[in-house]
């Protein structure tokens, strides 16, 4: 509940400005609607600036402030107070806007050489000084309505998480159908968590200081480290995974397995030497070990029972994964193939200098982009005036208003997301669905060690697949995704490095932070040890 006083801008901007110079006078917009300004003297300017008509043909709101049979507003009457705070910055702003117009039309014609031959220098010189102490107040004026509707805005996202809160509460007291969940634009998920603990939580995230080593529950999922097509039948790919380094290499059998890239005997790394029949071998003595990590080969001396660690490991649907964790491995991997109809043109891997948190905080983020994203993907975007992020049912993915991109946070490490695109940067429509020809994301977030993360990058189209024939175009692909995760870096970087200073990287969430916080309330919740995660559906837990 939020009283009206601290909500509503309306007592402020009620007051109008004075009309000593000008008189209010009404004219008829498109379709008869009438629209207040403020004139001079002369009315007639007006036809002569009907150019202006579709910027100023906005009726003045009034001073409506919704009914309430108290003191305080509920959720609902509390959003329509901030937007109709909007609705009336606008409206002044374009009227303050209008008065400055119509101020320099007043200089023009006051130093018109027709005009200036009935007056006098010192009655041209008044007018000027009267002119510019008016243009300066009005100026001013249009300040001051750019900073009441920032101002309103923050209200505004404010008020809407109120009313989000309230949703997710009223969800969590009775059970309501998938119907009428799929019809608000916010909704609650399963959680052993109370409302108001993860409410609480929400508001004191503190992400600050050095990084600290990996909980051991976060390392309990199936996590993918590679792409099949990367993984010959003779080759080895060293990987780092939660500060251990591991190898992966192809049995016998052709089947991936991952091993210790350590030596039992003298510590040597596996991956600078080579696999023989099945066998990783070692550079330094020619140890061999089978990717169960049996030493079965120990050429110069008496076989000994030797075995390194290896990791469950599987292929699943052109990437490889491994299970970290203490625990058994879940009997399930989950699907990463793109949305039926695309095809897959880029697989990149990059290893990155950045703790995987803090991409994936990124990558959650797309409110960044227009600031960002100034020379790639997102050069030429507008600034919107506000910035959503809406979720269904699931609680980890939705999609992004007014960009038509769909986007998931998929755990324990992955963001999918589909971009609907008219042209290779280029964005249209209102949603996914309104967009003709689309771009399918894979960005999977290793977690190498506590300053490293191994990046694996899938891009997929639905419309050109003759794309994926045309040479070298991997490498053109490669280029650009550089390109974009360069423009990123510089900034998580910095983060980082203020991050293990002591600054708070989640110091003033917003809004359109939506994501982003859900997946740290997330991770909180699996290094605490809940039961039942928040904003994950329970048949999806023991997947």
């Amino acid at each position: 509940m939020t009283t009206v006083a601290a909500l509503s801008l309306l007592p402020a901007f009620l007051v109008r400005p004075s009309s000593k110079f000008y008189s209010k006078k009404n004219f008829s917009g498109r379709d008869g609607i009438k629209v207040l300004a403020v004139f001079g003297e002369g009315g007639g300017e007006l036809e002569k600036k009907k150019i202006w008509g579709p910027i100023f043909d906005v009726e003045d709101p009034g001073p409506r402030v919704p009914l309430s049979n108290g003191k305080f507003l509920d959720v609902n009457q509390a959003l329509e107070v901030a937007r109709f705070d909007i609705q009336y910055c606008d409206w002044r702003a374009r009227q303050d806007l209008l008065s400055i117009m119509l101020l320099h039309d007043k200089v023009v014609e006051v130093l018109n050489p027709l005009a200036r031959e009935f007056k006098s220098v010192g009655t041209l010189k008044k007018e000027l000084a009267e002119l510019q102490d008016e243009l300066a107040q009005a100026h001013q004026k249009v300040h001051l309505s750019e900073a009441r509707v920032a101002t309103a805005l923050d209200k505004l996202a404010y008020v809407e998480n109120l009313v989000n809160d309230r949703l997710l509460h009223d969800r969590s007291l009775s059970e309501s159908s998938v119907e009428s969940v799929e019809s608000t634009s916010l909704a609650p998920s399963t959680s052993s968590t109370s409302h108001s603990e993860m409410k609480s939580r929400r508001n004191s995230l503190n992400i600050s200081g050095p990084v600290k080593p990996y909980h051991s529950n976060l390392k309990n999922f199936w996590y993918p480290v590679a792409f099949s097509g990367d993984l010959k039948d003779d080759t080895m790919l060293p990987i780092d995974c939660f500060e251990e380094s591991w190898v992966l290499f192809r049995g016998k059998d052709e089947q991936p397995g991952c091993v210790q890239n350590t030596c039992a005997h003298r510590a040597c790394p596996l991956h600078l030497g080579s696999v023989n029949e099945g066998r990783i071998q070692c550079p330094y003595h020619g140890w061999e070990y089978s990717t169960d990590g049996k030493c079965e080969k120990m050429p110069s001396t008496r076989m000994l029972n030797v075995r390194i660690r290896s990791l469950p490991c599987f292929e699943h649907e052109g990437m490889i994964w491994i299970w970290p964790g203490d625990e058994p491995p879940k009997a399930s991997i989950p699907s990463l193939q793109p949305p039926p109809g695309f095809t897959i043109h880029a697989e990149i891997v990059m290893e990155l200098p950045v703790e995987h948190g803090l991409l994936l905080d990124n990558l959650l983020d797309l409110a960044h982009a227009p600031f960002t994203h100034t020379s790639t993907f997102a050069k030429g975007w507008s600034v919107p005036s506000l910035v959503k992020f809406l979720t269904p049912a699931s609680g980890l993915e939705g999609y992004w208003d007014p960009y038509p991109i769909d986007m998931e946070f998929r755990p324990p490490c992955i963001v999918l997301s589909t971009i609907g695109i008219s042209k290779p940067g280029k964005l249209e429509g209102q949603s996914t669905k309104q967009c003709s020809t689309h771009l399918h994301q894979l960005h999977v977030c290793l977690p190498s060690s506590r300053q490293k993360t191994r990046l694996l990058y899938r891009m997929s189209l639905d419309f050109a697949p003759l794309l994926k024939h045309v040479p070298f175009m991997h490498i053109l692909w490669r280029y650009f995704a550089e390109k974009v995760l360069n423009e990123d870096l510089r900034l998580v970087i910095g983060q980082q490095d203020r991050m293990i200073n002591g600054a708070n990287v989640w110091n003033w969430p917003v809004s359109y932070d939506k994501l982003g916080i859900r997946y740290r309330l997330w991770r909180d919740a699996v290094e605490r040890g809940v039961e039942h995660l928040p904003f994950i559906k329970q048949a999806e837990t023991g997947s």
